[in-house]
């Protein structure tokens, strides 16, 4: 391991908590900064705000030990710390470039209180030129960071990356920053900030592109009765291709890969370049979400208006909370503007009224389990995978709904299990 040494992170939410706390794990003294009320309050009560596996069982370690602690102020935190990790949001703007503001406003905020000497390191996906930015507010060496975290395992994926990417016109830093991660074992690519910043784009429009790929292979395997489950068994194992995202479902989504999408069209075309594979991608990701609207409306009998239709999950993929940019709540929402009532299940939602803080799901009706959730329904859409939703007693689901129809999105059911319990059934991309 590397020498300990004092690190700030701010921000404590998907990318940052992760981020502290396995910095905390290799050793190193960590003060994360988090402003949001509710946020901290959960930390500073022990809770973690996140649903993410493994993740409360390590902040609990590292905070007992001493090496993590969490202050409100951005500037308190980076006191005597020799690198700065910015882990703030960088939402899609309405232009579809990604909004800096609150990476600017940081960077304004601790430029007076850093150490002499320290190094500020952006790790939040961030578009070309901003490392140069942040450099000219702070006055300090900046390194570009990209995370590459996947939500419901991003823990694994920060003590076991793929790769650990550094960039900066400063290699002395860049290798600095490196070695923070030197117990991690993974290979470190040590480039120049726009080429680090253009990495995390480049990776996320690509496995955005995958994803679009198979859905519209799933939905030309509909049109020629093959089943894309063997298809992808075909591609999967060409060691060129391989099975990863090679998983057709109601299109993509998340708080990533729809704004970095966006942001790296954006980007293109503010330099005079026409990304249209991505614009395509993007595109038939539109016309995937589409066609589950449409495969409901089928199994309900071709009217929805004044219909009952249940809801089994809303996060954007299980072993999350996450909903923003959900696939499973867009597809809700467009069942509800045909005039569907809506009565959804996620076992990260409480059931009851729908809160205020919850207002991307506002008209639905939340229930307290799956059973609960197909009552009086004309059709189940299954929109997030959950693994509790194969266990279900399906007979009793029938006999609870109007009429069995389920249209499986995620494809995680077996078809011939729930024909001869007497549902209709409709996956994706399957005969």
């Amino acid at each position: 391991m590397t020498d300990a040494s004092r690190i700030a992170v701010v921000g404590a939410g998907y990318v940052g908590l992760p981020t502290a706390a396995v910095l905390a794990r290799f050793g190193h003294t960590v003060v994360c900064a988090e402003r949001d009320d509710t946020r901290f309050g959960a930390l500073a009560a022990g809770r973690v705000p996140v649903l993410e596996e493994g993740l409360a069982e390590l902040v609990a370690e590292v905070v007992g030990n001493g090496s993590l602690r969490f202050v409100r102020s951005a500037a308190e935190a980076v006191h005597g710390a020799r690198f700065v990790f910015l882990c703030v949001a960088t939402p899609e703007a309405y232009d579809g470039a990604a909004d800096l503001s609150f990476v600017q406003e940081v960077a304004t905020e601790i430029a007076s209180a850093l150490e002499p000497g320290a190094i500020v390191v952006n790790k939040s996906t961030v578009p070309v030129g901003t490392a140069l930015a942040v450099e000219r507010i702070t006055g300090a060496t900046v390194v570009s960071n990209p995370e590459f975290l996947r939500e419901g395992t991003a823990v694994r994926d920060s003590l076991r990356p793929d790769r650990v990417v550094v960039g900066a016109d400063d290699r002395r830093a860049a290798r600095q920053v490196g070695e923070l991660f030197s117990e991690t074992g993974a290979p470190l690519i040590v480039t120049d900030t726009v080429t680090a910043e253009t990495i995390k784009y480049a990776s996320n429009a690509f496995l955005a592109t995958k994803l679009s790929f198979v859905n519209a292979l799933a939905g030309l395997c509909e049109s020629v009765g093959a089943d894309v489950r063997d298809v992808v068994l075909g591609l999967g194992y060409d060691r060129r291709i391989g099975f990863d995202f090679l998983r057709p479902g109601p299109g993509w989504g998340g708080s990533c890969l729809p704004k970095d999408t966006a942001a790296l069209v954006h980007i293109a075309e503010s330099v005079g370049y026409d990304f249209a594979l991505l614009r395509a991608a993007i595109a038939a990701n539109e016309e995937a979400r589409e066609r589950v609207v449409r495969k409901v409306e089928e199994a309900a009998g071709g009217d929805l208006s004044g219909r009952t239709v249940g809801v089994w999950g809303l996060t954007f993929k299980a072993g999350t909370d996450d909903r923003r940019m959900s696939p499973a709540v867009d597809v809700t929402r467009r069942l509800a503007d045909l005039g569907v009532s809506v009565r959804a299940y996620d076992p990260t939602v409480p059931p009851g009224p729908v809160p205020t803080d919850l207002a991307d799901l506002e008209g639905m009706v939340l229930c307290a389990d799956a059973y609960d959730a197909c009552r009086g329904a004309s059709a189940v859409a299954l929109l997030t995978e959950w693994d509790e939703f194969r266990g279900l007693d399906f007979a009793k689901v029938a006999d609870l709904m109007a009429s069995p129809a389920l249209v499986d999105a995620r494809n995680l059911l077996d078809p011939a299990a729930l024909r001869r319990a007497g549902f209709s059934y409709s996956g994706v991309g399957r005969p």
